[in-house]
């Protein structure tokens, strides 16, 4: 199956034309004001440097109902002892890059390269994409980042410098969600890590009715 290739100023195709991997399209470059373009409509780019923009839109579609979150005894014992602090927004740029740095299995190198940073670094500046945040003192030892959208937060990576401390940040994030009315976390492709915490999947058709304007 062939992809075109689509400009800045150019629409996405329907999500429907995927293949059967999520794959919709492609574009030689990474533009902030198309990447939100894309989220409102439920696709989200994912390559490696040096290839093309590749943009997705799987079905079906790994998610988290926020009222669906699962603490786990050992997570409740965490987040009873207090010894950490939770934020938000107060260190992105610096969590962005420490999701770069951890390695992942089966997995060679990083997604989250230095074009990538960037164009996400320019939507958190203009407060469309948002970082939570788990501090052990002064020290950022766990965290996310995601694209805030109406109904939903776009989750797009997680690190942990200690154990649990990217779920910790998840359980806090989903639990501020939840008191705002926002019903769903977006997790894009299925990991037994966030499946613990409740994620499952549901149609692209479902996902998409979620789908609103950034806030």
């Amino acid at each position: 199956m062939s992809f075109h290739f689509i400009g800045v100023d150019d629409a996405f195709p329907p999500t429907q034309q995927a293949d059967e991997d999520g794959l919709l399209c492609l574009s030689a470059r990474l533009h902030p004001t198309q990447i939100q373009q894309a989220y409102q409509q439920g696709i989200f780019p994912w390559y490696n440097e040096g290839e093309p923009v590749q943009w997705w839109s799987p079905d079906p579609r790994f998610v988290l109902f926020t009222d669906e979150l699962k603490i786990s005894k050992s997570m409740q014992q965490i987040i009873r002892k207090g010894n950490y602090t939770f934020r938000m927004n107060t260190a992105f740029n610096e969590v962005i890059r420490q999701c770069s740095l951890i390695e992942r299995p089966g997995q060679q190198g990083t997604w989250i390269h230095e074009e990538m940073i960037r164009a996400y670094e320019a939507l958190h500046r203009a407060g469309l994409v948002e970082s939570a945040e788990i501090f052990r003192g002064d020290s950022l030892v766990g965290g996310l980042y995601g694209v805030r959208l109406k109904g939903m937060f776009c989750g797009e990576s997680m690190f942990s410098w200690e154990p649990n401390m990217s779920k910790l940040a998840l359980i806090h994030l989903v639990q501020n969600l939840r008191e705002e009315g926002v019903p769903l976390v977006d997790c894009q492709i299925y990991s037994p890590h966030l499946e613990s915490l409740g994620a499952r999947k549901i149609s692209r058709e479902a996902f998409e009715k979620y789908l609103g304007a950034p806030e």
